[in-house]
């Protein structure tokens, strides 16, 4: 008897660990995803989220260039991007090596080697991406609203330096370089 209730108490724990991973229907995903971008952007964009086996899938294409990654229901605060479709070769590349468990400085060398050899599209030009952040809950379905929520907005200018922008390298309450050089040097715009 014993046993049998050890055997029910652990599979009642392990039904509640797999609910509580359990992704949000694809609609709210959706809804929820395409907040980070300029609101005339949002309609067009098309939107990666979460299937029922917690795989990234397509949940809407769209005809637009923006690319929304829904918020990842495995991940305990609330974060959902859009970025231009010129960038996804390049994020998707991060999320496949991720998933094999490579570091990021393992995942910066590789998509660097990748990007210089030919072999992984990068754009060559700038290019947008929107950040929006929160606590867990944050989203609020029935209201599509983000509670608490933070913005970031990011433009990649890909090899550019302090120098040939005029932008600092380091936060100092506005617009800033990170990753001055690299191909994936963008402009860090917070706030708003």
């Amino acid at each position: 008897m014993r046993f049998l209730s050890a055997l029910a108490c652990t599979l009642l724990l392990l039904a509640c660990s797999v609910q509580a991973q359990s992704p949000p229907e694809p609609e709210t995903q959706v809804d929820a995803a395409v907040r980070a971008a300029p609101a005339p952007m949002r309609d067009a964009a098309t939107v990666l989220g979460y299937d029922d086996n917690m795989e990234l899938t397509t949940l809407r294409e769209g005809d637009g260039t923006m690319v929304c990654l829904a918020d990842d229901p495995a991940e305990e605060t609330f974060h959902v991007a859009c970025y231009h479709e010129a960038l996804e070769p390049f994020m998707r590349r991060g999320r496949e090596l991720r998933r094999q468990g490579r570091s990021g400085a393992a995942v910066d060398s590789i998509r660097r080697a990748e990007i210089e050899d030919g072999t992984l599209a990068y754009p060559d030009r700038p290019t947008a991406l929107y950040n929006l952040s929160g606590p867990a809950g944050a989203y609020d379905a029935a209201a599509d609203t983000v509670r608490d929520g933070s913005r970031l907005r990011v433009l990649y200018v890909p090899y550019e330096t302090a120098e040939t922008t005029g932008l600092p390298t380091k936060p100092e309450g506005g617009p800033w370089l990170m990753a001055p050089g690299k191909p994936w040097a963008h402009v860090m715009i917070p706030g708003g």
